[in-house]
């Protein structure tokens, strides 16, 4: 309220350590002053989980450990993991070592930028979720009993969780990984990382290497990203991306205002809805202009479809065939470009 008189027009960001039930429609918090050690790192994610259907959303932790100074390894595996908590903050007190991505050599650096990179391309996701998290209340980061109520053997998994309604994370958080064993939750899902499917029936078996985190989307998911910034405030350069991933309930949504002001109070912002049909011979992907008032950095957009084996017969969009379009045998995905996506639009792969 205080910021909101010194300044009527911007949005009030306020971070504190002091919270209690009912803050969070006041400031973000943390989970408060860690240890750089692997059980801390191991105890953030049942925390964030455990304020998040609290009430408490917008949390994160002390990435790296804020008493001590953690090993290479260490740093690097909690950066990672960090990359999908709603607040992503690298913290440290005074008279400890340096914690930056950058130390630690090339390797690591490489690594923890991978990461950072990759939350700043998924921020459409990321912004659409916070939009929902503030009109419902569903956090952004969500324990799997929460999404799966009907399935009582992840009702203790307070290890892995989803992250938004789409990304299912089983981040690694033990110095010595032997084999993490994945259970994914009902339905079909593809790995985040390389487009490959797999069922609920699975029994994941994985050794993560340092640079792995295990990680997968619902099948029927449409993800929006977005060109690699180098902050929130920069503008996008490129097209919008959008990841269909074909399967039941196929759909995916997209908010987007100026993330400043209070504008989107007065209804500028724009909210798109994306739904896909896929059909023995076809899939068909849509586009819905719900409300406009907002002009969004993108003109046109990078669709890739996943799931599919072998390169279609052609694309549409509209009723127009396309013909510059890409099939990557190895992730089975089909990528195309809409020239002019900014205004309700469909798109059809005749397989």
């Amino acid at each position: 309220e205080g910021l909101l008189k010194l300044r009527p027009n911007e949005r009030p960001f306020v971070l504190t350590r002091a919270a209690y039930a009912g803050t969070q429609r006041y400031a973000a918090t943390w989970t408060g002053d860690n240890v750089a050690v692997w059980n801390h790192l191991g105890m953030s994610t049942p925390m964030l989980l455990s304020m998040g259907i609290s009430g408490y959303g917008m949390v994160g932790d002390d990435i790296g450990g804020f008493a001590g100074t953690p090993t290479a390894d260490l740093l690097t595996r909690w950066i990672e993991a960090g990359a999908f908590n709603p607040i992503y903050r690298d913290h440290t007190a005074k008279g400890t070592g340096d914690q930056e991505p950058w130390v630690h050599g090339a390797k690591h650096e490489a690594i923890r930028k991978r990461f950072i990179e990759e939350r700043y391309r998924l921020m459409p996701y990321i912004y659409t979720s916070v939009e929902e998290m503030t009109r419902t209340g569903i956090p952004l980061m969500r324990p799997l009993l929460l999404e799966y109520p009907q399935s009582p053997e992840f009702f203790n998994d307070d290890g892995e969780f989803m992250f938004g309604h789409d990304l299912f994370v089983s981040p690694v958080t033990t110095e010595l990984q032997d084999m993490k064993v994945i259970q994914l939750p009902p339905g079909s899902w593809y790995d985040y990382w390389t487009g490959e499917k797999s069922s609920d029936k699975e029994l994941k078996k994985m050794k993560p290497a340092l640079d792995e985190v295990p990680a997968f989307v619902r099948a029927g998911a449409i993800v929006p990203r977005q060109p690699l910034v180098q902050h929130t405030g920069e503008t996008p350069n490129g097209p919008l991306e959008l990841r269909v991933y074909p399967g039941p309930d196929c759909k995916g949504s997209l908010y987007q205002d100026d993330g400043h002001t209070l504008a989107y109070e007065k209804g500028e912002f724009l909210r798109v809805n994306y739904s896909c049909q896929v059909g023995a011979d076809a899939i068909r992907i849509v586009s819905t202009i719900e409300k406009d008032g907002y002009k969004p950095w993108w003109s046109a957009a990078e669709i890739t479809v996943f799931g599919i084996s072998k390169a279609p017969k052609s694309v549409r969009v509209g009723d127009a065939t396309i013909h510059e379009w890409r099939f990557d045998s190895a992730q089975q995905a089909v990528a195309f470009t809409l020239p002019e996506a900014k205004n309700s639009w469909t798109a059809e792969l005749i397989l």
